[in-house]
C-alpha cells in the first residue's frame, strides 16, 4: 500500500491570510520578506498565484513548500519556473528541484527564518532538530533553487 505524498491543506483562515499576503506583494508591501509566486497550471496552463518566503542560504535563493507537495509544487516541477513579484519588482526564474539528500541545510536555515511561522506545518521538527529528524521530514517537503533569469 502507498501513501499519498505529505500535504497539509490550509483552512479558511489560512487561505484568507494568504490571499491578503499576496495582494499586499502585488501593492509592493513584502510582509517579512514575502512574496508572490506565479506559476503556470500544469494542466489548466493558467496562472496560479501564491505568496511565498523566498529563503537565501550561502548566496542562492530557495523556495521551500512548508505544506508539502501543494499545487504549485506540481506546478512548479511542470513548468521548471516561474515569477517571483513585489510590486513592479518582477524576477523571473528557473527552479530545480533538490534531492532529498540536499536539503538538511537548506531546511535547517529556512525553520531559523521562518519558523515562526511555518513550525506547524513541519509535525514536531523544528530549527533546533536533530540532523536526523530534518532529513527524515525532508521528502515531505520539496525544495526548489532558484535562478533569476539574467544572473
Amino acid at each position: 500500500m502507498t501513501s499519498s505524498p505529505y500535504y497539509l491543506k490550509g483552512g479558511r483562515i489560512t487561505t484568507w491570510f494568504n490571499t491578503l499576503v499576496g495582494r499586499l506583494a502585488r501593492l509592493g508591501l513584502s510582509v517579512a520578506g514575502s512574496a508572490e509566486l506565479s506559476v503556470r497550471g500544469r494542466t489548466s496552463g493558467r496562472v496560479q498565484r501564491i505568496p511565498v518566503n523566498p529563503h537565501t542560504y550561502e548566496g542562492r535563493q530557495y523556495l521551500v513548500s512548508a505544506r508539502g507537495h501543494s499545487q504549485w509544487v506540481r506546478n512548479m516541477r511542470a513548468a521548471g519556473g516561474g515569477e517571483l513579484r513585489v510590486g513592479r519588482r518582477v524576477r523571473k526564474f528557473t527552479a530545480e528541484e533538490l534531492p532529498d539528500a540536499e536539503k538538511l541545510p537548506v531546511l535547517r536555515t529556512y525553520l531559523e527564518r521562518w519558523g515562526w511561522e511555518v513550525d506547524s506545518y513541519f509535525r514536531g521538527v523544528t530549527a533546533r532538530s536533530t540532523d536526523e529528524e530534518i532529513i527524515a521530514c525532508a521528502p515531505d517537503h520539496p525544495v526548489f533553487r532558484i535562478r533569476v533569469r539574467g544572473k
